[in-house]
C-alpha cells in the first residue's frame, strides 16, 4: 500500500502494538500510547522504541488508562483502541460492563469516551470481539453507539471484518467501529472492498497444510486435541501434527519477520492472541483516511453553515446583546434578589471573539475589529428592545436539544458577529465587562454565566475526574456479583447499606485523578476528606441539598473521627470556600494554581433578567452557593462508580462520583 498521509494518533490498551504497526505504515505519528500488561509494555517498548522515539523519553506510554487525565494527552487527529475484549468473549463469562473483577476492565469504554470528549480528534477507530454487538441482546453496543453518536456528537459506522477479509489466512471475526467528528450531511464513509489471500496457511507453515485459512488465533486452551473441537492451535502439516508457534502467529497477525518478542514463548502466544489484524486495521484505517482528506477538502466543509446551537451557547449571545442593550449589570444578594447596586458597563467582548463592543452612550456602540482596527458605529435601540429580548428569551427556554432561534440572525448580522461562544474547557470567564461603580473601576473583568432558561445549571460537571475511592475492608471477592446486582430504584443507597450489612467498612483513599486531589488540597489540605464524607452522606441517606448534609456531618461526628475537625461553623466555611473556588478557580482536569479565573458570575434567571455576583460582595456570591447548590447523581455507567471491584492487589474499592448542580 503507498498511500501515505500526514496524521497523528493515539494508540489506546495498545497490546504489543498492532494498530501501531499498521498506522505507522499509513504515515501516523503516534503521540501517546497506553498499556497496562507488563510483558505486553515490554515487547511494546522493545519493537518501537526506535520508531516512535517521543513515546518513551517524553514518558508518553502510559500504563493505567483510568489514572490518566484526558487534557495531559497531546492533540491527535484519530483515536485507535482495541479495548478490552474479555468482558463480551465467552471466555470472559460475557460479564461486559459488569466486569469489576479485574480492574473494572467492563467498563474501560467510557474512558475512551471521556477522551474523546475531552480532545475532540478528527476521527476514531475502535476495535472488538463480534460478540460486543449481541451482548446482552445489544444493549451494550446500543450504549456505546448512543454515547459515541448522541453524546459526542461523532457519526457511526461498524462491521464485522475478518482477517482473512484482507489477505490474512486467519479467520478472526471482529467489529470494527469507525467515526468523523464533522461529517455533517457529508456523511459516506464505506468500508473497503475484500481482499484475496495474500498468503495460506501452507505458506504460513513453510509446508502443505490442511487447512487454507487458520483458526483464530486465541488466548489460553493451547494444547487441545487436532479434533478437539476447541483446537485452534493445532494444524495438521505435510502429514504430521504440529502446534502453532510464534513465527507462524506473526505471519498469520500480519506482523513483519522482524518484529521480536523480548519474552517467554508462552507470553508471546498469549500476547499475539489479543493482539488485530495489522492488515485488515491497515486497509480500513486507509479507507478511513482517504474519507477524512475528503471532508477536509469538500468544498462544502468550507461554507458558513448556520449550525443550530444548544442552550449555553444561546444563553451567552443572550446575555451578550441584553447586556449591550441595558448597558448596566444589577447585583443580586444570595436569594436572587435584585439589589440596589449595580455596574455600568463601558466594554463588552468575550475571550474568543476578535471585536470589542464599546458603549458611547444609551443609543450608540462602536464595535472595533481588533485584527483589522476597522471599527463601525451601530445605533442599539434600532436592533434591541425589551419584545425582542423577551422572545429571543423565550425561545430559549423552549428549545430542545440544539435548535436555531431566528430571531438572532438579524442582530447578528447587524451587530458584525455570527457565533459567541465563551466556555472553551480553559475558561471560567464567558464574558468580558469593562466595569465601573462608586467603589471599584475594572476593565477586562471576567464573568461566567449561569442560567435557569431550562433545566437547573451545574457547578460542576460528573466526569471521571470527579470520581473518588474508598477502600471496602471486611467482605471478600466472593460478594462482588451480588452486591453489584443490586438494581433497585434507590440502588447506590442500597448497595452502600447492604456491604455494611456484610462486615464492610468504607475508607477514604482519595480522588481517583491526582489532578482533583491536587486542586482540592490547594483549596484546602482537608477538603478531600472533607468531599469524602459529603458523599457517603448524600448517597447512603439521600440528603442532597448541601446545607443539610453539612448538618448532618456535623451531627453525626463523622468527620471528627477521622481529622478531629472541630465546629460546624468551620466546615461550613471550608465548604464555601471550595464553592467558590469552583465557580471561579478550578476545572477538574487541569491542576489548579490557587488564582481565580473570572472575578464574578453572572445569572439569567427564568424571566430572563440578568443578575451578577463580584467577588467585591464575596458574602452573597457564597451565600448564593452554599443555599442553593445540591449534589446531584449522573449516570452510574456513564461515569464508571457506584460498583464495588477488585484490583490487581486483591483489595476491593467502591467509588462514588461528585456532581454539583443548582
Amino acid at each position: 500500500m503507498n498511500n501515505k498521509h500526514n496524521f497523528t494518533f493515539i494508540d489506546l490498551f495498545a497490546g504489543i502494538g498492532g494498530f501501531h504497526i499498521a498506522m505507522h505504515n499509513l504515515g501516523g505519528e503516534c503521540v501517546f500510547a497506553s498499556e497496562m500488561d507488563l510483558p505486553a509494555r515490554i515487547t511494546y517498548e522493545h519493537n518501537f522504541k526506535n520508531i516512535s522515539p517521543k513515546l518513551f523519553k517524553e514518558n508518553r506510554f502510559n500504563d493505567d488508562i483510568r489514572n490518566i487525565n484526558p487534557n495531559d494527552i497531546p492533540d491527535f487527529d484519530i483515536l485507535c483502541a482495541g479495548f478490552p475484549c474479555q468482558p463480551f468473549s465467552q471466555a470472559g463469562y460475557k460479564r461486559g460492563f459488569e466486569d469489576n473483577h479485574n480492574s473494572e476492565r467492563g467498563n474501560l469504554f467510557f474512558n475512551i469516551a471521556e477522551i474523546l470528549e475531552t480532545k475532540k480528534p478528527k476521527a476514531f477507530f475502535l476495535e472488538n470481539v463480534r460478540g460486543l454487538v449481541t451482548h446482552d441482546n445489544g444493549k451494550t453496543f446500543k450504549v456505546i453507539r448512543e454515547i459515541l453518536e448522541n453524546e459526542l456528537g461523532y457519526s457511526f459506522y461498524f462491521k464485522i471484518v475478518k482477517a482473512s477479509d484482507y489477505g490474512l489466512p486467519q479467520l478472526r471475526p471482529r467489529a470494527f467501529m469507525i467515526g468523523f467528528r464533522d461529517e455533517s450531511f457529508m456523511k459516506g464513509f464505506t468500508f473497503p472492498k475484500t481482499k484475496p489471500l495474500k498468503l495460506t496457511m501452507s505458506d504460513v507453515w513453510e509446508g502443505n497444510c490442511s487447512r487454507e485459512i487458520g483458526f483464530t488465533i486465541r488466548v489460553g486452551g493451547r494444547g487441545s486435541n487436532i479434533n478437539d473441537r476447541r483446537n485452534w492451535d493445532s494444524y495438521l502439516v505435510d502429514g504430521q501434527v504440529r502446534q502453532l508457534g510464534v513465527k507462524q502467529g506473526k505471519r498469520m497477525q500480519g506482523f513483519p519477520e522482524k518484529y521480536e518478542f523480548p519474552v517467554s514463548k508462552t507470553q508471546a502466544i498469549k500476547q499475539l492472541g489479543n493482539s488485530v489484524a495489522i492488515d485488515a486495521i491497515q486497509e480500513v484505517g486507509n479507507q478511513m483516511l482517504n474519507h477524512l482528506k475528503s471532508l477536509e477538502t469538500s468544498n462544502f466543509s468550507k461554507l458558513e453553515m448556520k449550525e443550530p446551537k444548544n442552550k449555553g451557547e444561546w444563553t451567552e449571545l443572550l446575555v451578550f446583546v441584553k447586556l449591550l442593550a441595558e448597558q448596566k449589570l444589577h447585583l443580586s444578594d444570595k436569594d436572587l434578589n435584585q439589589k440596589i447596586d449595580f455596574f455600568n458597563i463601558s466594554k463588552i467582548t468575550t475571550r474568543n471573539l476578535d471585536l470589542d463592543f464599546f458603549i458611547i452612550d444609551k443609543t450608540t456602540i462602536k464595535a472595533v475589529n481588533n485584527t483589522s482596527g476597522k471599527n463601525i458605529t451601530i445605533d442599539i435601540s434600532s436592533i434591541l428592545n425589551e419584545k425582542s429580548l423577551k422572545k429571543i428569551t423565550q425561545s430559549i427556554e423552549n428549545g430542545k436539544a440544539t435548535f436555531n432561534v431566528p430571531e438572532f440572525e438579524i442582530i447578528q448580522n447587524s451587530l458584525g458577529f455570527n457565533v459567541i461562544k465563551g466556555g472553551t474547557s480553559s475558561q471560567k470567564s464567558d464574558i468580558i465587562l469593562d466595569i465601573k461603580n462608586e467603589e471599584i473601576e475594572k476593565q477586562n473583568e471576567g464573568f461566567g454565566i449561569k442560567s435557569y432558561l431550562g433545566s437547573k445549571p451545574t457547578l460542576l460537571n460528573a466526569s471521571g475526574n470527579t470520581n473518588f475511592i474508598f477502600e471496602i475492608k471486611g467482605i471478600n471477592e466472593s460478594k462482588i456479583d451480588e452486591i453489584n446486582q443490586i438494581d433497585t430504584r434507590t440502588k447506590l443507597k442500597d448497595r452502600i447499606i447492604f456491604i455494611e450489612e456484610l462486615g464492610g467498612s468504607f475508607n477514604y483513599v482519595g480522588a481517583e485523578k491526582e489532578t482533583m486531589e491536587h486542586n482540592l488540597k490547594i483549596s484546602d489540605s482537608l477538603m478531600p476528606n472533607i468531599v469524602g464524607h459529603l458523599l457517603l452522606s448524600f448517597y447512603k441517606k439521600r440528603i442532597s441539598k448541601l446545607t443539610k448534609i453539612v448538618d448532618e456531618i456535623h451531627k453525626e461526628g463523622s468527620l471528627n473521627k477521622d481529622v478531629n475537625y472541630g465546629e460546624k461553623e468551620s466546615l461550613e466555611i471550608k465548604v464555601k470556600r471550595l464553592l467558590i473556588d469552583i465557580l471561579l478557580g478550578f476545572f477538574a482536569g487541569k491542576k489548579w494554581d490557587g488564582e481565580y479565573l473570572a472575578n464574578g458570575t453572572i445569572v439569567i434567571k427564568k424571566s430572563g433578567d440578568c443578575l451578577g455576583f463580584h467577588i467585591i460582595d464575596s458574602k452573597s456570591l457564597k451565600d448564593y452557593l452554599f443555599e442553593n447548590i445540591s449534589l446531584d447523581t449522573p449516570s452510574t455507567t456513564r461515569h464508571r462508580f457506584g460498583k464495588i471491584y477488585m484490583e490487581k492487589d486483591g483489595k476491593l474499592y467502591f467509588k462514588l462520583n461528585l456532581q454539583l448542580r443548582f
